[in-house]
């Protein structure tokens, strides 16, 4: 579907649910499902640089990950370790800059000096931002944004705690996308989706590909953006205007 007519969002996120479900559909090890997201994931970012998205915000892995079986959190700490040696060289050449968003203090020393040389590899880049949220969860988020405001003596106020989130860097997603089915966000940016459009696809992550992000496009662009206005007030019924859009 071309998206030319379409209003395209400024910030997209995604929570990319289903790769276990697709890995057990094929009788395969729930890591091989992880393995097929990593690909499905790199196939998103470049759609959404083609179609001008300028921040992409994804949930690879959150804080209550850790509960899984053990294997298969080891497998996904080093599938992240595999894919930053993969890919981060793409995104430099595409443009894209890297940011990891969450708690790092219960990762290994590995693990975080990947991260680190992720970000500051890519930090020059303007194209798109890509935020990975590792080891996150939304109420970690506003917790740790409070704890700052008050180690600093500063009145906690919505303005306040918008600037110490993890994700103040970015402007709020327009479009949150969730696939595999489920009708939840499963503590994903509580606090930045207050006004995001919600949309949920029944396809596995792995599945999930241009077709799919362009039809959560132009069910987006097809909605009315209002932000506690009236459609009067905004003049144009069903136009989506991008309150974040830098």
């Amino acid at each position: 579907m071309a998206t030319s007519a379409l209003t395209v969002p400024h910030h997209i996120a995604i929570v990319m649910d289903g790769n276990g479900r697709w890995a057990k559909k094929r009788f395969l090890p729930r890591i091989a499902g992880h393995k097929q997201g990593v690909d499905a994931l790199s196939d998103c970012v470049k759609a959404c640089l083609a179609r001008g998205v300028r921040v992409l915000t994804v949930f690879a892995f959150s804080s209550e990950n850790w509960n899984r079986p053990s294997d298969e959190v080891s497998g996904l700490m080093d599938l992240l370790v595999l894919a930053l040696a993969k890919q981060v060289p793409r995104l430099n050449d595409n443009g894209v800059r890297l940011h990891f968003i969450g708690d790092r203090q219960r990762l290994s020393t590995r693990v975080q000096a990947g991260l680190l040389e992720a970000e500051s590899n890519t930090a020059a880049n303007q194209r798109l931002v890509f935020n990975v949220c590792f080891n996150y969860g939304g109420r970690w988020d506003i917790a740790q944004a409070a704890q700052k405001l008050a180690s600093r003596g500063e009145a906690i106020t919505e303005q306040s705690l918008d600037q110490a989130m993890a994700l103040a860097h970015v402007p709020d997603p327009d479009l949150l996308i969730r696939t595999g089915g489920e009708l939840r966000i499963s503590n994903f940016m509580l606090w930045q989706a207050a006004y995001s459009e919600l949309f949920f696809s029944a396809r596995l992550w792995p599945e999930f590909d241009e077709a799919a992000l362009d039809e959560a496009i132009a069910a987006y662009s097809a909605r009315e953006r209002r932000f506690g206005q009236t459609s009067a007030q905004l003049g144009a019924p069903h136009k989506v205007t991008n309150e974040n859009a830098a």
